[in-house]
């Protein structure tokens, strides 16, 4: 099971995309500066592969087409289609007293990360 774990900041994406079963990182990486000038996304693959790639990103959405884009590169890639990756892990910044663990995104969930933006509004 390949697990494409995601950390979205204010203007930055960093991700990992890890077989689970052997708990090996297929590729890592992150995209830097979105929605600015010299915006990049730099990857690097478990075998040392590595690529830097600037571009106009202008958003989120944005970045993280570049990031499926490059995780499904015949050249630099690690999986040749996104059914692939079969789960998605994200990195809330703050649960306040809700969240101490990893949880299933519900509803109630987004509901319960909703009422705690104002602890970390740019990242939640």
């Amino acid at each position: 099971m390949n697990i494409l774990v995601l950390n979205c900041g204010s203007s930055s994406v960093k991700y990992q995309l890890i077989e689970a079963d052997s708990q090996k990182t297929l590729a890592k990486g992150g995209v830097e500066r979105i929605g600015m000038s010299g915006a990049t996304l730099k990857n690097q693959r478990y075998d040392g592969d590595e690529i830097t790639i600037a571009g106009e990103i202008v958003d989120h959405i944005v970045a993280i087409e570049y990031i499926l884009a490059v995780l499904l590169s015949r050249n630099h890639g690690v999986i040749n289609e996104k059914s692939d990756i079969h789960a998605i892990g994200h990195r809330v910044v703050h649960g306040g007293e809700m969240f101490s663990a990893s949880v299933l995104i519900t509803d109630e969930v987004i509901k319960g990360i909703r009422d705690h933006f104002e602890i970390a509004p740019l990242h939640n």
